[in-house]
């Protein structure tokens, strides 16, 4: 099936994709010091797109990375989840990869701003 035709992005967007692209691979360089394996990175689906998916120790963990220009954005950008969306992408990476459902599972948040370290927050969410 052909690509859905799209309006031109605006500059604005597009720096805004960037910036939020350069987020996603710090935090994939920020959970290999932490010893997580990236499975997949930018992983789409009909219902969305999974930041990061990694595994460590026999857990998959879904990361949703969160880029903002202020640190005191945080508790916004968590808010701003979209949580349905994210365990949606997750049940159908699930589906093409069933022998990865009987394992530990988890939903992680990873913020990122500029001149600050990033904060991993494990379980970030319940699923349920």
């Amino acid at each position: 099936m052909p690509p859905s035709p799209s309006k031109p992005k605006s500059p604005e967007r597009l720096k805004a994709e960037q910036f939020g692209r350069r987020g996603e691979d710090l935090a994939a360089w920020f959970l290999r010091t932490k010893l997580y394996r990236v499975v997949e990175r930018r992983f789409k689906t009909p219902v969305g797109e999974i930041d990061l998916i990694v595994n460590r120790f026999g857990t998959t963990v879904f990361v949703e990375v969160k880029t903002r220009q202020r640190r005191e954005d945080e508790l916004d950008a968590l808010l701003h989840v979209n949580k349905r969306r994210l365990v949606r992408a997750a049940q159908f990476y699930l589906m093409r990869n069933p022998r990865l459902a009987e394992t530990p599972l988890r939903f992680d948040v990873i913020f990122l701003a500029p001149f600050s370290l990033p904060r991993h927050v494990k379980n970030a969410f319940d699923t349920s």
